[in-house]
């Protein structure tokens, strides 16, 4: 290992709800802590205070402030919380949560007190290598987006339109998606205005289409390009749930989605089951108590980029597994496990025509740029 070298590890959705928040990581955390730049999606609340609102389509009580430690034991520098569930119990949980992040030395992105500081990037230097990141969302329930005088989430929403592609009735028409251009011309703003700042600019956001496997839509190119071309370096997505391809436009890599990482729902009895749950309706395997996602939601991945010279030298991923007890288990290669996620990565990209190659490097896997 180079320890010139910056290595930037970046983890999906997170959301722990347990009496020990640090076993959640404890199959994970030797390799986390190899980290110089710990990335994560803050998925819950940190707060015994709020209510939920009419806006939330599933109601998950909000963790105990405890929880944090289930952060703060890996090292986590930099949670993003733009996402559907940023006001799920109201702005007092959403401050107590930032306040718990901030209190244990974890920068937060993407939501604030008014629109301002929810668009407010993090910058980290380490190793004389400035990274910065900003984080939106495109999936927010209405009012939960960040206002010149409301608390909320950085938004970048999302239209959608339907087109008839066979004359026949009943045939499925094709689906078209668009990024809001005023909140577009936002994020480009703040990108434009970050870069000049930064040596690596990181670009999170929570999007895309939950639970069905592989699809990307049409939205997600257009804003990840654009953002690419305005002068972003990484995209980390998340918010589906499960695993979805990695792109590489002009030799930046996207990640659609990074999927679950640490998620532990508690009682499923304590959650209040969304539509899409209920109307998809997959099994839910009695030997996962505490989580409650379709059997791919188990195969996850650590993003891994490796900064040296102040630039991005190359991105990788790791392949994970989520066991019984909804631990996030980092695979070797000869745990045939690491393979089963491997052909599904591979498989997602096929499906999508994002001709992305990977290569095998001892347990990780190389993205060819």
């Amino acid at each position: 290992m180079n320890h010139d070298n910056v290595l930037l590890y970046a983890v999906g959705d997170v959301s722990v709800n347990r009496e020990k928040p640090e076993s959640i990581m404890a199959l994970a955390q030797p390799t986390l802590k190899q980290a110089d730049v710990l990335f994560g999606q803050m998925e819950c609340h940190l707060s015994e205070r709020g209510a939920p609102g009419e806006n939330v389509s599933i109601s998950i009580a909000p963790s105990h402030p405890r929880n944090v430690a289930a952060l703060t034991c890996v090292g986590f520098d930099v949670m993003a919380a733009a996402s559907n569930h940023t006001l799920d119990f109201g702005k007092e949980a959403l401050r107590d949560t930032v306040a718990n992040l901030r209190k244990n030395g974890i920068i937060v992105v993407g939501v604030g007190e008014n629109i301002d500081e929810a668009r407010q990037p993090a910058i980290i230097e380490r190793k004389a290598t400035r990274i910065g990141f900003l984080d939106y969302c495109t999936v927010l329930p209405k009012g939960y987006e960040a206002r010149p005088d409301k608390p909320g989430a950085a938004p970048l929403r999302a239209s959608t339109a339907y087109e008839q592609v066979d004359w026949q009735a009943g045939m499925p028409p094709r689906v078209l998606s668009f990024a809001h251009q005023e909140d577009l011309a936002a994020m480009l703003n703040d990108i434009k205005k970050l870069r000049p700042e930064v040596d690596v600019l990181v670009l999170s956001m929570h999007w895309g289409i939950h639970y069905i496997p592989s699809l990307i839509a049409m939205y997600q190119k257009e804003v990840a390009h654009a953002a690419i071309d305005a002068g972003v370096d990484l995209i980390l997505g998340h918010h589906t749930h499960i695993l979805k391809g990695i792109e590489v436009y002009k030799g930046k890599v996207i990640f659609h989605s990074l999927a679950n990482f640490a998620y532990d729902h508690g009682p499923i009895e304590k959650v209040r089951l969304s539509p899409t749950w209920k109307n998809l309706r997959w099994d839910m395997d009695p030997e996962y108590p505490s989580y409650p996602f379709p059997a791919d939601s188990r195969k996850t991945i650590i993003a891994k980029c490796v900064m040296s010279n102040k630039k991005i030298q190359n991105v990788r991923y790791l392949p994970v597994m989520i066991n019984k007890q909804s631990q996030p288990e980092v695979l070797s290669r000869s745990d045939k496990r690491s393979a089963e996620v491997f052909d599904y990565m591979a498989w997602l990209c096929k499906d999508q025509q994002l001709a992305t190659a990977f290569s095998r490097d001892g347990d990780e896997v190389l993205i060819c740029t």
